[in-house]
């Protein structure tokens, strides 16, 4: 039988893995965290198969699970970190996330911390606003870097999802909108400090469709083609 995960029932009795849940409650005592190391490399490996032409750089989020261990698992399995503090820069470099596979997101990202992750040399950054773009260039100028730069871009595509998590509508207030989007990639000679690498795109959580990404991308697209 196949399993998502690798939490499952024999003779009505919870296992994980091939370890009864109850035995590891003896053990460690509950309440508890208990975690599939199994399933966890299993769901990464699948995410690289179906990307697997494209070679991604597949990151997981911190701020899912600050949890020293899982970082450390998916980190020496081949991925990357997504993080959105200075507190979470330090936890990727002290479980070993090379500098190169650490994407920095947020909307709250203070000098301070853009600093510090220059000074690192990170992947990139992703950027929410055009004041932000221009705090980074700001910094990475006065230091004598260049950040590389993904642009957050809402591209007003509405989910079928909770209203909460919705993330990439007019209405929300993540990302960029197009229209400032397509300025500053043709203004790009403009930003001394900045390399831009690309675009970035969250719409939501709990999606279970693909026409509302498909539809994103296409719109992104199109920013790509006008701010040439």
């Amino acid at each position: 039988m196949y399993y998502p995960h690798d939490f499952h029932r024999v003779k009505g009795e919870l296992y994980c893995e091939q370890v009864p849940v109850e035995r590891i409650a003896r053990a460690v005592g509950t309440p508890c965290y208990l975690y599939s190391r199994k399933t966890i490399v299993e769901h990464l490996r699948k995410l690289r198969g179906a990307f697997r032409a494209l070679r991604p750089l597949i990151c997981f989020s911190v701020k899912a699970n600050a949890d020293l261990a899982i970082l450390r698992l998916v980190v020496r399995q081949g991925a990357g970190l997504d993080i959105v503090s200075g507190g979470e820069l330090y936890k990727a470099l002290q479980v070993g996330c090379p500098p190169q596979r650490i994407v920095y997101a947020s909307v709250g990202k203070r000098p301070d911390e853009i600093e510090a992750a220059l000074r690192r040399g990170i992947f990139c950054f992703n950027v929410e606003s055009a004041p932000e773009l221009e705090e980074i260039d700001r910094i990475a100028g006065r230091m004598g870097r260049v950040a590389r730069v993904e642009l957050r871009i809402n591209p007003d595509v509405r989910a079928r999802t909770h209203r909460h998590i919705t993330t990439g509508t007019a209405e929300s207030k993540f990302g960029i909108d197009r229209a400032t989007a397509v300025q500053l990639l043709k203004d790009h000679a403009a930003f001394g400090g900045i390399r831009f690498i690309g675009l970035h795109l969250h719409i939501g959580s709990q999606i279970t469709e693909a026409a509302p990404f498909i539809e994103a991308i296409r719109r992104s697209g199109e920013v790509l083609t006008q701010g040439r």
